[in-house]
């Protein structure tokens, strides 16, 4: 065998990601504003394009009920409730906000001033220090207090908070505390209610304060705020003076309380979830299924200018340019219409799987994964990972991510029908919801009632499932519910 250099022709195959393939699943994985905000560069970037005014969407999907409606019916308990409004209770819990979802509709209304809607949210919101800044204006007449206002507005955190005390704030400005501690006095009144102030327990008693709320039974409750984060209700109970119904009213009035007046209004606008996909009940039991209009982005290709561009042509660079654009054009347009029915096909199986959960609730959910889609529908699992990706759907039962609907499966006994870890979640919230305080379930009991009802579980995956629910323990629990009740 010699041993030199030598040329050998071989035959290979190679998968290659062209842009246009690069750019066809990045618009695929792409939420529908980022796809809208690609669609406007390309319609100014490529001459080509134009965008079409008054298109039909693509077609809607009928999907009718089968066989994964009787199957989901034998699952636990019937629930009418929205997962939405069963998940509020905790999403307060945990501090989460719920915004509102938009399905495009306008409203054609004024305000006094003659502007638009339309207009008016055109503008720039008013950050938080802009607004108390105007209400110091309003308040103050003193050119000393409005220094030591604008002061005390910059050293605002983003909780609404005042860390600096007023003496580090008077030998800073050089004026006497008092003058500090009244100015901040004042403006712990501004709107929201309960800023400028150093710590929790303060902020709550501004706003009790202002609701004429705040009588020697709340203060007591506000200066022993660790003991309601232990639950330790029999001390509450003693330190406060009061029975167990005049303590659970205490507690419900501060939880409608707002621990961080500044967290959201510091020029921060709530985000609207625009669905993608839009669904309702026809009146024969069928499910419609269609794209919403208001965020399918329409464009075309210019065949006219293309024409026109192609005929005055005369140097090879320009054809040249004039193909490529024509080659860009029409690869998005195709890529737009691809994506619009791929996010259809996969919506429709999805709620052909999901059935039971559309009709009855969230109790009736059944475990999918993203092969089994991906298998019906003769896709890769990565397809249907990226088309359920930021894609949002409106359903009678809320607007809900498209990947809500995948949940692990939790088996069933002697090898009976798996059920949905979110179904079992749901599960467990109804039985503690409905403890006495004689019966408090022990995780333990509520693996035996989870198998009674055939599930197959184990006691680590509930206390698990207890924890993400933030749900206390047991122990907790018996002690909280004995004390409201003695």
């Amino acid at each position: 065998m010699s041993l030199g250099p030598r040329l050998d022709f071989r035959q290979t195959q190679q998968l290659v990601m062209t842009p246009q393939l690069r750019q066809a699943i990045k618009l695929l994985q792409s939420s529908n504003m980022e796809v809208s905000a690609f669609v406007e560069e390309e319609l100014e970037r490529n001459p080509m394009l134009e965008r079409e005014e008054g298109s039909a969407p693509a077609a809607p999907v009928t999907v009718e009920p089968d066989s994964f409606e009787a199957a989901s019916s034998t699952t636990m308990g019937e629930e009418a409730s929205s997962p939405i409004e069963a998940d509020w209770s905790s999403s307060y819990e945990s501090g989460d906000a719920l915004y509102p979802a938009s399905r495009g509709a306008r409203a054609d209304s004024w305000d006094e001033d003659g502007r638009s809607l339309e207009e008016m949210a055109g503008e720039r919101p008013r950050s938080l220090r802009e607004l108390l800044a105007e209400q110091a204006r309003l308040a103050f007449g003193d050119a000393r207090e409005r220094l030591i206002a604008g002061q005390l507005i910059a050293l605002l955190d983003g909780a609404g908070r005042l860390s600096v005390t007023d003496q580090a704030i008077a030998d800073a400005l050089g004026c006497e505390v008092g003058v500090v501690s009244g100015v901040r006095a004042r403006m712990q009144r501004f709107d929201p209610t309960g800023l400028f102030c150093a710590d929790l327990r303060e902020c709550l008693a501004v706003q009790l304060a202002e609701l004429n709320r705040l009588d020697p039974a709340m203060q007591a409750l506000l200066d022993n705020l660790e003991m309601l984060a232990r639950r330790d209700m029999v001390g509450l109970r003693r330190v406060c003076g009061v029975d167990a119904e005049d303590l659970s009213g205490m507690i419900a009035e501060i939880r409608r309380l707002n621990p961080k007046p500044g967290a959201l209004t510091d020029g921060e606008v709530a985000p609207l979830v625009v669905p993608d996909v839009l669904m309702r009940r026809l009146p024969d039991g069928t499910w419609l299924l269609e794209l919403n209009p208001e965020t399918l982005p329409r464009v075309l290709v210019n065949r006219g200018f293309h024409a026109t561009a192609h005929t005055g042509t005369r140097s090879k660079e320009d054809r040249a340019f004039i193909a490529e654009k024509l080659q860009a054009a029409n690869w998005l347009v195709r890529s737009l219409e691809q994506r619009a029915n791929t996010i259809l096909r996969v919506a429709a199986e999805i709620v052909r799987r999901q059935e039971g959960f559309f009709r009855h609730g969230v109790g009736h959910l059944r475990p999918l994964i993203l092969r089994d889609v991906a298998d019906e529908l003769g896709m890769h699992e990565s397809t249907v990972s990226r088309v359920t990706a930021n894609k949002y759907i409106a359903t009678p039962r809320g607007t809900l991510e498209l990947k809500y609907f995948f949940t692990t499966a939790i088996a069933g006994t002697h090898g009976g029908e798996s059920f949905s870890a979110e179904a079992i979640r749901h599960r467990i919230r109804d039985m503690v919801n409905a403890e006495t305080a004689e019966e408090v379930l022990s995780d333990d009991a509520i693996v035996e009632r989870l198998r009674a009802e055939g599930v197959d579980i184990a006691r680590r995956t509930v206390a698990k499932y207890r924890d993400a629910l933030k749900i206390p323990s047991s122990v907790q629990r018996k002690r909280e519910k004995s004390a409201l009740v003695l």
